[in-house]
């Protein structure tokens, strides 16, 4: 495996670099071989020279720029630099017209390349458009209710369509396709009625479909007029249309559409609405992607109610890969929106129709010259890490991005260069990708491989002697026998494996003697510094040139470095000896040195957590000590709370404390409630160390008054006895109000009722006779 450095780095350090320098600048990682060095960087070569490297010297010594090892004593011709080439397989002439053969605008067709990993390599792509190219146009249009009157005018278009591509080729085809939707709910009314004649009563229409073709590529007038004059308008219930289902079937069906190999690919898309894409299926229930393939069976699209619709990435990938050139032909409502969708097509182009689709041949017109006069170069199927930089020759050259090249404005037979820079990366063994104009069958492919091995010449002869007759010469080094090992195949691992005598030259940092030596015959032989001195210690581990510094200076200038730290002169002190050794600037008023809440470093208090400088008198972030004393406060002043039974084991050590009539300290006041519910009053002064308090105690507690019970009791009673009369006062009152009521309720009845005062006819009076006996009438 080759140890590389990223060469994304790489080449950034290169391009900020001054003019030259990067010439001279080899930045390699781990090297142990001639092909870990030319795979480190595009700068670095690799000294093969027999006794170049000193004795202990690591290896990679070898791997330098060549200037630098020719500095060393290196022979030029002992150097390996493996150098990039490049080799044209096919170049076949441009053609000058088309005469029914397969025409050449691109040349090379196809070229070799082998390149040193971080070099680049140019070559130049020739381009030239020849005259009376063949042009295959598919006009395919929405066949919704609402383009009703832009179907009457495309059904006489033939002539004109077929008049205007002979102003550019005597080879033009045209086909016809129609789409509307799926016929399915939402986006189409499923009433069986409907979905026979989805238009109004007084139209003649047909039946709803997604995608029908209707005319495969015809270069007959005639037969053009007579399909379109057939077709009747349609009509669906959502505005989107299926336009994405028609396009991918149109695209990927191209035996069926009639699209010949060597021809300009025009796509027409008619419409006056928006567009469905992928995801929207699913209101229908639709949940299966779409598949890239032909489904078309008898002209129709017969997957259109199984499958989502096409993404708009989906649509551009095929157009691209058969060269399809789409021209939007979409009224001024819809203008902005397609022009977006543009924007997502490589070659493309948007115009817009009259309300009635007359100036549809005029805006085609247009389209193509648009189309067919820029020239976009670029690649397909790049390897990973392979970068590809286009510059064109031309009149008229345009930047629309680095992955390709582009010129406009250029004229029939008129031809253009683009200059293609290659750069691979990493190593690539024969990678191929293409390079080709857009909507153009031409391509030039290029098969990509790297330089990643050295070709050195190793002497037989020598190898033997040079290597103590225990391995072989490769490119300048020694490749020992199994069973030895060094820089000369001097050691012999005996019963030990080579992995096992290297494991015994690491140390803590777990890398072979540190990074910074050889291990031979399970030991460490330590390299030299840059000063000249040497690494040392069992692993390699130590150096007297890496300690911390202080203004520049090692140690301060105030101490020697020995094995990475800084051993300090007499009266100096910290990593990098910086500081003399003295308290005056920790030492507090009351002459502590940082309270004893912290320790004097470099002439400044480091505290301890919490404790604020500059001498850590004040602690903002501990515990309140109001709280936290509050306990032992109560012990030792009342003798009474939690620690009444061992207050002087608890408390008595971090607490001195007096009692007094009024306060002498000046820190806050503390008031904290004690375990009797009385409020005791007291101060505290931290004094020397975390711990160490001085307490004033108020000799009065404030604590409240006993309960009257009697009070309570009476107070208790009466309430009782208030509260039971008030009841029933509320009872009684209750009772008085529904009697009042209902004696009330008698009364009214009472003044209602009325007494009939006729006579009963079978009731006779009583008739009384009286008769005095004595009465004779005289």
């Amino acid at each position: 495996m080759y140890h590389q450095l990223p060469f994304v780095l790489l080449f950034i350090i290169l391009s900020l670099a001054p003019n030259g320098w990067s010439q001279n600048v080899c930045l390699k990682s781990k090297v142990n071989s001639c092909n870990d060095c030319i795979t480190s960087g595009p700068y670095c070569t690799w000294c093969q020279q027999l006794n170049f490297t000193k004795a202990g010297e690591q290896e990679s010594a070898r791997c330098d720029t060549r200037v630098k090892l020719m500095g060393r004593g290196c022979e030029e011709e002992e150097i390996i630099d493996p150098v990039s080439s490049q080799q044209i397989i096919k170049n076949e002439s441009l053609s000058t017209s088309f005469n029914m053969e397969e025409p050449i605008q691109l040349n090379p067709q196809k070229i070799s390349l082998r390149l040193r990993p971080g070099f680049s390599t140019t070559f130049s792509v020739s381009f030239k458009r020849i005259q009376g190219y063949p042009v295959d146009l598919y006009y395919l249009m929405d066949l919704s209710f609402s383009m009703r009157d832009d179907l009457e005018n495309v059904k006489g278009l033939g002539q004109d369509l077929f008049k205007t591509l002979a102003k550019f080729t005597s080879h033009a085809q045209i086909g016809f396709g129609a789409f509307v939707d799926k016929t399915v709910l939402p986006y189409t009314n499923t009433n069986k009625k409907k979905l026979q004649k989805p238009c109004e009563e007084n139209y003649q229409c047909q039946a709803t479909f997604g995608y029908r073709h209707v005319l495969s590529m015809t270069p007959k007038i005639e037969e053009f007029k007579e399909k379109v004059t057939d077709q009747l308008i349609s009509g669906n219930l959502d505005s989107p249309e299926g336009s994405l289902d028609a396009m991918m079937q149109a695209a990927v069906c191209g035996d069926k559409i009639g699209w010949r190999n060597s021809s300009t690919r025009l796509l027409v898309l008619a419409t006056d609405d928006g567009f469905h894409m992928a995801g929207d299926g699913k209101l229908a229930g639709i949940l299966e992607p779409n598949d890239e393939q032909c489904h078309m069976y008898n002209s129709l699209y017969t997957k259109s109610n199984e499958m989502d619709y096409p993404s708009v990435g989906q649509v551009a990938m095929q157009l691209e890969k058969h060269n399809i050139q789409p021209i939007f032909a979409v009224t001024k409502n819809m203008e902005k929106m397609y022009e977006k969708l543009s924007k997502m097509f490589p070659k493309s182009e948007v115009g817009v129709l009259s309300k009635d689709s007359k100036n549809v041949v005029q805006l085609i017109e247009s389209a193509y010259n648009t189309l067919s006069s820029k020239v976009t170069l670029t690649h397909e199927n790049l390897p990973e890490n392979v970068r590809v930089v286009y510059k064109p020759r031309c009149k008229d050259p345009k930047q629309e991005g680095d992955n390709k090249g582009v010129c406009d404005n250029v004229l029939v037979g008129q031809e253009i260069i683009f200059d293609i820079t290659i750069t691979a990366d990493s190593c690539i063994e024969n990678q191929t990708f293409s390079i080709r104009p857009l909507g153009i069958k031409d391509t030039l492919t290029v098969t990509l491989s790297t330089i990643c091995e050295c070709q050195c010449k190793d002497p037989r002869e020598r190898g033997q002697q040079y290597c103590n007759g225990k391995g072989r010469i490769s490119c300048g080094i020694c490749s020992c026998s199994q069973g030895s090992v060094g820089q000369f195949c001097e050691c012999s691992t005996g019963n030990k494996d080579e992995h096992s005598m290297k494991e015994s030259c690491k140390g803590t940092s777990g890398t072979e003697c540190d990074g910074h030596g050889d291990c031979v015959c399970g030991r460490c032989q330590c390299y030299t510094t840059e000063s000249g001195s040497s690494y040392y210690g069992d692993f390699c581990q130590c150096d007297d040139e890496h300690c911390d510094k202080f203004q520049n200076k090692l140690c301060g200038g105030n101490g020697k470095c020995n094995c990475g730290k800084c051993k300090c002169d007499p009266g100096f002190d910290g990593s990098a000896c910086q500081c003399p050794k003295s308290e005056e600037g920790c030492r507090t008023p009351n002459n502590t040195i940082c309270y004893g809440r912290g320790t004097c470093k470099c002439n400044h208090c480091e505290c301890k957590h919490g404790y604020q400088h500059p001498h850590c008198q004040k602690c903002l972030g501990c515990p309140d000590t109001c709280q936290t004393k509050s306990n032992c406060i109560e012990c030792l002043g009342f003798e009474s709370g939690p620690f009444e039974k061992n207050c002087s084991e608890t408390c008595r050590k971090g607490i001195v404390h007096e009692m007094v009539d009024t306060f002498t300290i000046g820190s806050k006041l503390c008031k904290q409630r004690d375990t009797n519910d009385c409020w005791m009053n007291f101060k505290l002064e931290q004094l020397f160390g975390e711990d160490m308090f001085m307490a004033e105690i108020l000799k009065k507690r404030d604590c409240p008054e006993p309960p009257n019970v009697a009070a309570i009791i009476g107070g208790s009673i009466a309430s009782v006895a208030l509260i039971g009369i008030l009841l029933l006062m509320l009872i009684k009152l209750l009772i008085y109000m529904k009697d009042l009521k209902e004696f009330r309720k008698f009364e009214n009845e009472k003044k209602k009722s009325k007494w009939a005062e006729a006579d009963n006819p079978l009731f006779q009076n009583a008739t009384t006779t009286v008769t005095n006996p004595t009465f004779t009438g005289e």
